[in-house]
């Protein structure tokens, strides 16, 4: 079996993208043949500017390194460096209904904030399928609110085979339920769009500046409090152990607590889970060279599963031997 993941290099990740999509990622290499890849091409609909592509690429690269990925075992790739894709993307729109696209989620929320919306944005479900297909993907680990982009991409596969044979492998989402939706600091889901992050690699300093910020309620010290609905515990719980969960949990629930107290707390628990990693990525970054390296790597093993799909998708479509090797 065989994982895909993908990240877009617009900024460093944060607590969200970590405990909803990158470890549980990561995990998926002690069982399956992962691959992780940088999706520069997706971030080009949005990001115009050369210098960022280049170092938000090299923050994604230095950050999954940093939180565990072996690139001996697992494949990490940038990927702009296997332009198969764009030519696997051409066939699968040729194979896909205009009013697929307008039911994407991506698309309708920005006609709703009525965005000014490029060509990019509304085929980026098409590009996103071309990435899972290529690599002949079985698993592709999502969050709740991208689950979409997998049954697109089911969609298209299907579409396909149905009209060339079985051709194209049809994928499967894994949502893990319980890190589905990662709150912010202003309870909400956590997100770039609504600004209310936690920078996975940020300062200590910044670190703590950030989870005194979480939104809370009123309650003064000696008001009793409800741990299952705080905002501070629902990220508690996802960087203590149950033993610590349930310790905080009774201190909620007797008077004596402060928020202040609860967020200390939280964030003594995130720091001892974030240091080493924080350490690890920042010293990457240092080595541009040794990145580039792992990334030529990782373009190299994932170009041959391209070839070998985009070889099977030519004959299905009844593309000439000759013009191929012509080119």
């Amino acid at each position: 079996m065989r994982a895909l993941t993908g990240i877009k290099p617009t900024d460093a990740p944060h607590i969200g993208n970590l405990l909803g999509m990158i470890e549980p990622a990561l995990r998926l290499a002690e069982q399956h043949e992962s691959y992780y890849f940088i999706a520069d091409y997706h971030a080009l609909t949005t990001l115009h500017d050369a210098k960022r592509m280049r170092q938000h690429t090299r923050e994604v690269a230095a950050s999954w390194l940093a939180l565990g990925l072996d690139p001996k075992k697992s494949c990490l790739f940038v990927q702009s460096d296997v332009p198969e894709v764009q030519e696997l993307t051409w066939m699968l729109a040729c194979v896909t209904g205009v009013g697929l696209l307008e039911r994407a989620h991506a698309y309708k929320a920005a006609q709703d904030r009525n965005q000014d919306i490029n060509v990019g944005v509304f085929t980026y479900p098409v590009l996103m399928a071309a990435d899972i297909l290529i690599y002949d993907s079985n698993l592709v680990p999502v969050g709740k609110d991208q689950k979409q982009h997998v049954e697109m991409a089911r969609d298209m596969a299907i579409s396909f085979n149905a009209r060339f044979g079985p051709t194209l492998v049809v994928p499967e989402p894994l949502i893990r339920e319980d890190v589905a939706t990662i709150p912010g600091l202003d309870g909400q889901k956590m997100s770039k769009s609504y600004n209310n992050t936690i920078p996975v690699f940020c300062s200590s300093k910044e670190l703590r500046k950030k989870v005194m910020q979480i939104q809370t309620d009123s309650k003064g010290m000696d008001e009793v409090k409800d741990p299952d609905t705080c905002n501070v515990f629902a990220l508690y719980r996802f960087f203590a152990s149950p033993e610590q969960q349930a310790e905080l949990a009774a201190r909620y629930r007797a008077p004596g607590l402060g928020y202040g107290h609860a967020k200390q707390a939280l964030f003594e628990a995130m720091e001892a889970r974030l240091a080493a990693p924080r350490e690890r990525y920042e010293a990457l970054l240092t080595r541009p060279e040794e990145l580039e390296e792992i990334l030529q790597d990782g373009a190299v093993r994932a170009q041959h599963l391209a070839r070998n799909t985009m070889q099977r998708v030519r004959e299905a479509c009844g593309f000439l031997p000759t013009l191929r090797t012509a080119r």
